[in-house]
């Protein structure tokens, strides 16, 4: 609950009650609010990014109290603290649903491959691939690995990310994948970007399980028994974890407005996780009691997104193989489909999902980096949102909408953050533009002048 100051001005006639507040922000020549009533943007709505001209803000306790005309707003409410906008854009912070930031090393050599022609199996057999990535991370200490991924969530930040999912995943053993549980929960602490945790350990098989030569003619894979190990072992330690976290308490404040957000996820595709396996995981977590995520269709359609939306998961990711009967089904569920085009443009891809037909049938779609070390070293949502225009045709108006408002539902968090409306919190950007549609028009640019977290000036 925000507590208020009041002030009594008396006229001759009437006396008028002034809010006192913690900040005012006016004089926007655009805020841009992608108010959205409490649900996810779909279709018409996606192209609707709520705009108020001359627009301004009333904030106190952290949250956003008053809303409307400039003229308005000040009339209502006073404060000490004020901010000119001075005919810039003031829109809500973006919303990243799908990262893997947390990591050790780099990829940097494969990069240089992948220019020479080199394909993925050529690097994985030379010892590449994500493979390299687990070897570092596992080899990392816990102070290192924060400090590393601390790099990270302020590039984010300073690309104007005030909220953040990350993934576990380059650990595939319980104690590296606890130890980047606790990365995460250290970087949420310690970093103004509030953070989500997703666990993530069918990401792919740890080398000990891949399918070995055994001395008789025949090839022995032991993927099921690492997925035994995720279901038996990983997803009970997790969960725990997690309720003696500090997430859980922290989700336990603002509660009822979201409830508690602890994803598990799987990579279901070609040469990871099959269709079966993923049912065994998902099924295990949501048993477990945890929120459910899934890569799906990102090379081939092997069906878990029919799978992962009948289980009630909050979103789907990827979706570049994903058929028409299961976009219709994506469009008649409260699950969100998340896309990533930095992936397909880091891979000098041809192909991407398409989000185009996806929103015009009804989806919830949002727009994610997908930062992570090998497919999509991006840490700019305005970037993602500049591949989505040009390569999958979606205007300035639905990717804002795609990183702000269904992003912060692609994580649970669409009654907390994702756009500037009354009781939401107050996660705020100052653009260096007159019009938010040079977010995405500059590509390579960044229009983020101020980043205001929680009603506070923090970059």
């Amino acid at each position: 609950m925000v507590l208020l100051k009041t002030k009594l001005i008396k006229y001759s006639d009437r006396t008028k009650i002034v809010l006192k507040v913690d900040l005012i922000i006016r004089n926007a020549a655009q805020l841009v609010t992608c108010a959205a009533k409490g649900k996810t943007k779909r279709c018409a709505e996606m192209r609707n990014v709520g705009i108020i001209e001359n627009g301004a803000l009333a904030i106190s306790g952290g949250v956003i109290i008053g809303v409307g005309k400039s003229d308005i707003v000040t009339k209502n409410y006073e404060s000490e603290n004020v901010i000119n906008a001075n005919g810039k854009v003031v829109c809500p912070a973006f919303v990243d649903p799908h990262t893997h930031i947390v990591f050790a090393g780099d990829r940097l050599n494969e990069f240089e491959l992948k220019i020479r022609g080199a394909d993925y199996l050529e690097i994985l057999e030379n010892g590449g691939g994500i493979i390299s990535t687990v070897r570092q991370t596992r080899e990392a200490d816990l102070n290192d690995l924060v400090e590393q991924s601390r790099r990270r969530l302020d590039k984010m930040l300073a690309h104007g990310t005030g909220t953040a999912e990350i993934k576990t995943g380059y650990g595939l053993d319980t104690e590296t994948e606890l130890k980047m549980l606790e990365a995460v929960a250290e970087l949420d602490k310690i970093h103004q970007v509030d953070v989500v945790p997703t666990f993530l350990p069918a990401h792919t098989f740890p080398p000990e399980y891949k399918s070995v030569q055994s001395p008789m003619p025949k090839v022995e894979n032991r993927s099921d028994d690492y997925v035994d190990l995720i279901c038996d072992e990983m997803l009970p330690k997790a969960i725990d974890w997690f309720k003696n976290s500090h997430f859980y308490k922290k989700q336990a404040n603002r509660a009822p407005l979201a409830a508690y957000q602890f994803f598990a996820d799987v990579f279901c595709e070609k040469n990871a996780f099959d269709l079966e396996q993923s049912r065994r995981v998902l099924e295990t977590a949501k048993r477990l009691g945890y929120k459910l995520k899934a890569h799906v269709d990102e090379f081939t359609n092997l069906g878990c997104a029919r799978l992962a939306i009948g289980l009630g998961a909050t979103s789907i990711d990827h979706l570049d193989a994903i058929s028409d009967e299961e976009i219709a089904l994506l469009a008649a569920s409260e699950t969100v489909g998340i896309v990533t085009p930095t992936v397909n443009f880091n891979f000098g891809a041809t192909h991407f999902a398409d989000a185009r037909k996806m929103i015009d049938a009804g989806c919830a779609i949002a727009v994610s980096t997908d930062y992570n070390p090998g497919s999509a070293p991006c840490p700019s949502q305005p970037m993602a949102m500049a591949i989505a225009c040009r390569y999958q045709k979606l205007t300035p108006s639905e990717t804002l909408n795609a990183i702000t408002i269904n992003a912060a539902f692609a994580i649970g968090l669409g009654a907390v953050v994702g756009s500037l409306e009354v009781g939401k919190q107050a996660d705020i950007l100052i653009l260096d533009t007159d019009d938010y549609r040079q977010l995405a028009y500059e590509f390579g640019g960044n229009c983020v002048q101020s980043v205001v977290k929680k009603g506070r000036i923090v970059a």
